[in-house]
């Protein structure tokens, strides 16, 4: 027996490379998804595209001016910064506003959603008033949420150059048409007094927003990419890097989170947090983040999507007032590759999405990384969740395990592009979600993929030096023609690619994605930030869509109750949930309005809500409640408004 066990120890490396070959092969040979079933699943979709009204008279550029040490990379430096929210910024109760950040003019821009109500007021530039700041920075992205807790929504906007700016709605633009002037501007790190910037130059490309303390209480993580440095000073050579190792790198920027301790009508307090997370895991070069309360306890995990390293899942542990989050690695095994495991991948993260999509009323994940064929040829993740329920799912994260399974490969949904932003919704209320994804890198006339490979083989000791890395300038492209994904469920259970099919397959990089019902109907838009290009909206304009359940869930301040959990037991027998997302992902960031897709069902249907109050008591509930949309008010109890 044990010259046995012995043997086969020695032969375990060839076993194990067998059973992978074995793999590929029935991987290799999956059939495909016929054209008849591409049609068909297609009929069920529709999207009309429109063009988004933008500010005239800003100046126009093509590309960055950066660090003289990044000008043969400046290309490079110049792939991020579009980004796109959806939300309902003036308080007509649709999410029909838009908050672009467009790198073409480096401004954050608010507008109305095209259609019925565009009218309401003219696209304008949000402005930053007596706050300090330079021509060396710009703005990265646009997340909306209620941070004074007046019931008006404010606008976080994060930047490459600068700290975070808060812009708050002003008590008395209530009712007004919106412009520049019903917001006001405040810092949210209070540092540069002088009247030219001059205080620290983070880099920040992800936010996520949640109450991480349970404390009723919305509070903010802040990634940065690069390390604090002038990335965009052209009048600048040096006090800059790259990163110091293409799967491993820890150099990166620091991140951040901000506690809410206190708030009035014209100003918001927060406690900036250092330390929260590993010093190797807050100075990854993270560009995605997605929170959300996945075990039940109405403290919401984070999940950190790491460019260049070890994306980082993290369990919360936090009390009021103490926020604190848990490390977690998927165990390895011989079947599980090391680049595929949670918490231990080398792939390339760029944003992240919690759903439940497989409907068992336990939440996935899914994770966009570089899935580029001839080019790096990762995949992105489809972890699917291996707990048989939501209280076994606990103990396992308190364990310290992390029980999902990248089923990507074997769903249809492992490889397509250079990805970035994801949103997974019910986009024709089947009860079955799809999933949107942006890709893409950048747009120009010269191939330098070959150029990029070898930069994929070189030595980690090097990569770190900019004058290393091949030269990427205006024209040339990588990645620049790839199209939107949309990845529409099967009857088995997969997912096939129907981009083109809807035509949503522009050849453009796209970057971040929103989505919410701007018009009211029921049925989930999607607006789309593009790299150098025009956004765009497409109305959703599925034929035959079925019903669903849409919750408007807030606080008695009038403010979304962002991280209440909703768990809907259809008539049918299925369970399915969602949650109020205070914004996940890269640079697109949803509407605070919960949507659950129902399918071919009638009357009433069983809906369980639980949520933390502004004392941070955890309450929960079960109510009846009729397809469509529905304003509840979240206090000790749930009640209709």
């Amino acid at each position: 027996m044990t010259a046995t066990v012995h043997w086969l120890r020695k032969q375990l490396a060839g076993i194990v490379a067998l059973v992978l070959v074995a793999g590929m092969f029935l991987v290799s040979s999956l059939p495909e998804t016929s054209a008849a079933e591409q049609d068909e699943l297609a009929a069920g979709y529709g999207f009309a595209p429109k063009s988004i009204a933008m500010p005239s008279g800003f100046p126009q550029q093509e590309i960055r001016k950066v660090n003289q040490d990044y000008k043969n990379i400046d290309a490079w430096i110049s792939s991020v910064g579009a980004g796109i929210a959806m939300n309902d910024v003036d308080g007509d109760g649709l999410a029909n506003d838009l908050c672009v950040t467009d790198p073409r003019i480096d401004q954050v821009v608010i507008t109305p959603t095209p259609g019925a109500g565009d009218q309401r007021y003219e696209p304008f530039a949000l402005k930053t008033g007596t706050l300090p700041m330079n021509d060396v920075m710009a703005p990265m992205g646009c997340a909306p949420a209620d941070f004074n807790e007046d019931g008006r929504t404010d606008l976080l906007v994060y930047y490459w150059g600068r700290t975070p700016i808060v812009f708050l709605g002003k008590a008395e633009a209530k009712g007004m048409p919106l412009d520049a002037n019903c917001f006001v501007p405040v810092e949210l790190v209070p540092g540069s007094t002088a009247a030219k910037y001059n205080g620290p130059q983070w880099n920040s490309n992800a936010v996520a927003i949640d109450d991480f303390d349970g404390d009723g209480h919305i509070d903010i993580y802040l990634g940065n990419y690069f390390p604090h440095s002038p990335v965009l000073d052209p009048s600048v050579k040096g006090g800059v890097e790259m990163n110091d190792s293409l799967s491993n790198a820890s150099n990166g920027g620091e991140d951040y989170f901000f506690r809410w301790t206190g708030a009035n009508a014209t100003g918001v307090q927060y406690q900036q947090l250092d330390s929260v997370i590993p010093i190797e895991l807050s100075k990854g070069w993270v560009l995605g983040a997605a929170a959300n309360d996945v075990d039940g306890d109405l403290l919401p995990e984070l999940y950190l999507a790491q460019d260049h390293g070890k994306d980082a899942m993290l369990h919360n542990r936090s009390t009021p007032g103490n926020i604190r989050f848990e490390p977690l690695v998927d165990s390895r095994t011989p079947l599980v590759p090391k680049s595929k495991r949670i918490g231990g991948d080398s792939f390339k993260g760029m944003s992240a999405e919690w759903a439940d999509l497989d409907r068992n009323g336990l939440y996935d994940l899914f994770v966009s990384n570089i899935t580029t064929s001839f080019g790096i040829e990762e995949s992105n993740f489809q972890f699917m969740n291996t707990s048989g329920s939501q209280s076994e799912l606990r103990a396992q994260l308190q364990a310290g395990d992390a029980p999902w399974e990248d089923k990507s490969t074997d769903l249809g949904t492992a490889w397509s592009g250079w990805a970035w932003d994801i949103k997974s919704e019910d986009f024709n209320n089947s009860g079955k979600p799809a999933i949107a994804q942006a890709t893409g890198f950048v747009k120009g006339e010269v191939n330098r993929w070959p150029q990029l490979q070898e930069l994929a083989t070189a030595n980690d000791l090097t990569v770190h030096d900019p004058a290393w890395w091949p030269n990427m300038v205006k024209g040339d492209d990588v990645a620049g023609s790839q199209r939107l994904a949309f990845f529409v469920p099967k009857s088995d259970g997969g997912f096939v690619n129907l981009s083109e099919q809807l035509g949503l397959g522009v050849p453009v990089p796209t970057r971040g994605i929103a989505t919410g019902d701007a018009d009211g109907d029921g049925r989930i838009d999607m607006a789309v930030a593009r790299q150098w290009d025009q956004p765009v909206f497409y109305q959703n304009t599925a034929p035959a869509a079925g019903q669903f359940l849409g919750l408007k869930l807030t606080h008695p301040d009038g403010a979304p109750v962002v991280g209440a959990q909703v768990c809907v037991k259809t008539a049918d027998g299925r369970t399915i949930v969602g949650r109020v997302d205070g914004g996940s992902g890269h640079s697109g960031k949803r509407s605070n309005d919960v949507h659950i897709g129902l399918g071919d069902v009638r009357g009433a249907q069983e809906v369980k809500l639980w949520w933390r109050d502004r004392t941070g008591q955890a309450h929960e509930q079960e109510l009846k409640l009729t397809p469509g949309w529905h304003s509840l008010q979240l206090g000790a109890q749930a009640q209709e408004r």
